[in-house]
């Protein structure tokens, strides 16, 4: 029986098995549907300690991810979809059909981009609607585009896409950001940002190949609008990776894992780190955080349970 299964392999993850695999605990890691995680979209993290000029996403995942191997973290692509409580332990159910038998279980899956659910947004996926400008933003040099959204992924978002786009237009629900000050200070500094305001989506237009505009309607009047653009990025928040686990550990009413401080989830045994869990801040930063709380109190948890016996 292995010591510790961890699903994901975002920062939350990754450090997660850092501490696990520095107690001698030689930790099995899941990859799960987004390997690496959200930082994998992101280019330059500017807010993680320890990097004055920043550092992108990417080489920060594979610099953590070399740091586990470096103590006995194991790593195998794969993902999670079920598991079974068994004596002493779980029986972990993976999409290839390989069943592993762990003492503990630390769920990392994090949370993945929030589409509109609109059929025309399903239309042009790829061909015009995205929500990574890390990935797609090149392809729009030259171009006009719409950021939909008003925290702080909206503002990364739009501030990436100026380095190719003429003109980035954001529209927001509300008449205010939510984004933290800095954030909307840099955007608006930036000469190619714009502003649309109390509007939201209706339909993505396009010639049947690719987006051509959209459609808006006013929040207050619902007075309905075109508005002319090669492409819309959507930065309107996450939804957590936990539908596999629905109705075996606790959750709140939008799917986060219920934990305590101590990142214990209402199953004894199973921890919950990142944003899986975290409603509140979603940062590279917390998300590492709560990995290590996990990665001890899986520690601890192990410790005390052979005590028992």
């Amino acid at each position: 029986m292995e010591n510790v299964v961890i699903f994901g392999t975002g920062i939350a993850g990754l450090t997660a098995a850092i501490y696990v695999a520095r107690a001698g605990l030689s930790p099995i890691v899941i990859s799960g549907q987004e390997d690496g995680g959200q930082l994998m979209l992101t280019t330059d993290v500017e807010n993680f300690p320890g990097f004055p000029n920043s550092i992108d996403g990417q080489e920060l995942v594979a610099n953590t991810k070399k740091q586990a191997e470096r103590f006995g973290a194991r790593f195998k692509t794969d993902i999670a979809e079920d598991f079974t409580i068994i004596n002493g332990g779980f029986e972990v159910h993976l999409m290839t059909g390989e069943k592993i038998n762990t003492k503990i279980i630390i769920v990392a899956t994090g949370a993945s981009a929030r589409w509109l659910g609109i059929s025309s947004e399903e239309k042009y996926k790829g061909r015009g609607v995205s929500t990574c400008a890390a990935c797609d933003g090149a392809f729009y040099k030259d171009k006009e585009i719409i950021v939909i959204g008003g925290g702080d992924s909206a503002m990364e978002e739009s501030l990436f896409l100026t380095k190719f786009a003429t003109k980035v237009t954001v529209v927001h629900r509300r008449d205010e950001f939510r984004a933290s000050k800095i954030m909307q200070d840099k955007f608006s500094k930036n000469k190619k940002t714009n502003v649309i305001w109390n509007s939201a989506v209706e339909e993505i237009l396009g010639d049947g190949k690719i987006v051509t505009g959209v459609k808006l309607r006013n929040i207050k009047t619902n007075k309905i609008t075109e508005f002319k653009c090669d492409g819309v990025f959507l930065a309107i928040g996450h939804v957590p990776n936990t539908k596999f686990l629905s109705g075996k550990i606790e959750m709140d009413k939008l799917g986060y894992l219920k934990a305590d401080k101590w990142m214990h989830t209402s199953v004894p045994g199973i921890f919950a780190a990142g944003d899986v869990q975290d409603t509140r801040f979603r940062q590279a930063i917390t998300a590492a955080g709560s990995g290590c709380m996990a990665g001890m109190e899986a520690e601890k948890y192990i410790a005390h349970t052979e005590d028992e016996k």
